[in-house]
């Protein structure tokens, strides 16, 4: 015969109980917590000297609590995040800030014979005051140098090892400074293959991807122009000053290295976009006018403090 007695509930009501306590004077409440905003992966492009104008988008991105969740950079795009994220951005702005075209002449040294007019050394000792024995391993946040591999054409991803010698294989611009020779690669600008380096953020399946774009505004849309190579006629007048100037060979390398940096940049934006990008206003910026540091600077926090905003919606959006 079954005992009843063994199943009845024996637990008292708390309202017939006065003394006992109800469950919700046990039970703490419970406090949803609010979901953390989307971090933004940051894609900072190469342009040379237009590359200060980095400096003032983190400026910008970090008065607003706008954080960085990765940085992948290519050519000053690297260095300038290299140093973000290694917490020498404010050694590295007082440095870009003292530049003269005096102080810039001193710190290329000329080399004969090697793989381009500079050598680069005197600007690595600069970095080594700072960044001497720190490695990609160490810094908080994913960082990504791009480089590209002389031999085979190949794009080249620095994710560890030595930074310093991650930012110099980004920015080797080909015959301007050495390449960078590292495990049996000859590695030099990474704008070569990616100057804004979306996808690398996307491969790291970061959820919100922000490019800055230094060479939007250089040549404007592309075109196709017919031209008549005849030889003018003699009885014609001279041209005198208004014949274009002829460059020398650094600053026509430097403007053809340019020219298919820009070309590239929209082939490789236009499959792979960014959620959003920032494009500062630097085409009067010539490359190598690195002296102009101050205006780069305040051109970039601008542009990014205009997008705030955009931002911020972006990110709430995402956050959802």
């Amino acid at each position: 015969m079954l005992n009843w007695g063994m199943y009845r509930n024996t637990t008292t009501p708390a309202s017939l109980d006065a003394g006992a306590p109800s469950l919700q004077q046990v039970a703490p409440p419970v406090q949803a917590k609010p979901p953390q905003k989307t971090k933004i992966a940051l894609a900072l492009g190469g342009g040379a000297a237009r590359g200060w104008a980095h400096i003032g988008v983190l400026r910008a991105l970090d008065e607003a609590g706008i954080e960085v969740g990765m940085v992948a950079g290519t050519s000053i795009g690297a260095l300038v995040g290299g140093c973000y994220l290694a917490g020498k951005l404010d050694e590295l702005e007082a440095f870009a800030r003292s530049l003269t075209m005096r102080r810039i002449a001193g710190l290329l040294d000329l080399t004969i014979g090697g793989g381009g007019l500079f050598g680069g050394m005197r600007l690595t000792k600069r970095m080594q005051e700072h960044l001497e024995g720190m490695t990609i391993e160490e810094l908080d946040r994913p960082f990504v140098s791009v480089a590209t591999e002389v031999n085979s054409g190949h794009e080249v991803w620095v994710t560890s090892g030595s930074l310093i010698t991650a930012l110099r294989a980004s920015y080797a611009l080909p015959g301007i400074f050495e390449p960078i020779y590292s495990n049996n690669r000859v590695l030099v600008d990474g704008a070569l293959v990616n100057p804004v380096p979306v996808s690398v953020c996307r491969a790291y399946e970061q959820q919100m991807v922000v490019a800055v774009n230094l060479n939007y505004d250089l040549y404007g849309r592309s075109a196709v122009v017919k031209h008549d190579a005849r030889l003018p006629d003699p009885n014609a007048p001279a041209l005198d000053d208004r014949q274009p100037p002829r460059p020398g060979l650094p600053g026509l390398m430097v403007q053809a290295f340019n020219i298919i940096q820009d070309r590239i940049s929209r082939a490789r934006l236009a499959g792979d976009p960014p959620d959003l990008a920032l494009q500062p206003r630097l085409s009067d910026i010539g490359l190598s006018e690195f002296h102009r540091a101050g205006e780069a600077i305040d051109r970039g926090y601008e542009e990014a403090m205009s997008k705030i905003g955009e931002l911020t919606r972006l990110q709430e959006f995402l956050t959802r």
